[in-house]
């Protein structure tokens, strides 16, 4: 298996809970919590190792709150290679509504790094990760890090394969195709709708999307999530859809995330992409019989893997 290694610079540590109604200008009582921890880069490499692969975890953590993310992603079996964060590592919580099942999740900001701790981020990834590595880059880009810094992580690392699952304007700029190209792009259904400007109602449409985007540069692979309908992928050897094999969603927290560690596995075991992509929905599907931040269960990974379907488009 090739190595990978997931890279987490806005590490949180989740908290989930649930409330018999979320109503403004009340205290509102919470039921038992769960602490898990979070971050893009970090749920990939979790999803990775409860599946049964091997990830190394690259994650910037400060402080106390750092510290309490660090044991607990040891506690999990994740090998950690711990670098400074420049402040305290922040806290996510998510709270759901008992009487609608809605969740609601908050996010907070974590610590902004200077351009020279950022420089000094790079090198220490260049460092530890082998020559042949994937590198998953998934998550929020850290306060500090200025849109464009996609394509300067992929110059930094040269022939090592990025894959890169981000939002905002750093999404929005690497669409553009600056070079050089992640190995992969992914997003979800309205990120690729906001950037394109049109409904993608259908799997053509956002497959033909996501081949408008590969041929921009914007990603050697683009894959696109549709939500319970599966993914679509444009890739070198063609556009491919697979359909979700959901049952429910308990919680989708870390279904994005579970994606790329099912997609990532697959690659890193070499298998061909639309084959990975296939690995990629069954992870996701299984995330999301899962409560709170708890990602999925390999037993439900292992039943729903044969019931995705992938089609040539």
């Amino acid at each position: 298996m090739t190595e990978i290694l997931t890279v987490t610079l806005n590490p949180a540590l989740d908290l989930a809970t649930s409330t018999p109604g979320v109503v403004p200008n009340r205290k509102l009582r919470c039921g038992p919590e769960t602490a898990e921890p979070g971050g893009g880069g970090v749920n990939v490499a979790r999803a990775i190792t409860q599946l049964g692969g091997k990830a190394r975890a690259l994650v910037a953590l400060g402080g106390p709150t750092g510290d309490a993310l660090d044991s607990l992603l040891r506690d999990r079996g994740l090998e950690v290679l711990r670098i400074d964060a420049p402040g305290e590592t922040r806290h996510s919580f998510a709270v759901t509504d008992e009487a609608t099942g809605a969740q609601y999740r908050f996010v907070l900001t974590g610590p902004t790094w200077s351009a020279d701790q950022l420089d000094h981020m790079l090198d220490q990834i260049d460092a530890q990760a082998a020559p042949d590595a994937y590198v998953v880059l998934s998550g929020s880009m850290p306060p500090g890090a200025k849109p464009g810094f996609i394509p300067q992580v992929c110059a930094h690392l040269g022939a090592r394969r990025v894959v890169v699952d981000t939002s905002g304007a750093h999404l929005e700029v690497q669409a553009t195709g600056p070079k050089p190209a992640p190995h992969v792009l992914r997003m979800d259904s309205h990120e690729a709708q906001a950037l394109s400007g049109l409904p993608l109602d259908s799997r053509d449409e956002s497959a033909g999307f996501a081949e408008t985007l590969r041929q921009r540069g914007a990603g050697e692979t683009v894959i696109i999530a549709r939500g319970a309908d599966g993914s679509v992928m444009a890739a070198p050897n063609g556009q491919w859809h697979v359909t979700a094999a959901n049952e429910g969603v308990v919680s989708a927290i870390g279904a994005g995330d579970s994606f790329v560690g099912g997609f990532v596995m697959g690659l890193a075991d070499g298998l061909p992409p639309q084959e990975s992509l296939r690995q990629g929905a069954a992870a996701a599907s299984a995330a999301v019989l899962s409560e709170g931040t708890q990602l999925g269960l390999p037993k439900d990974y292992d039943r729903l893997l044969p019931m995705t379907k992938l089609t040539r488009l």
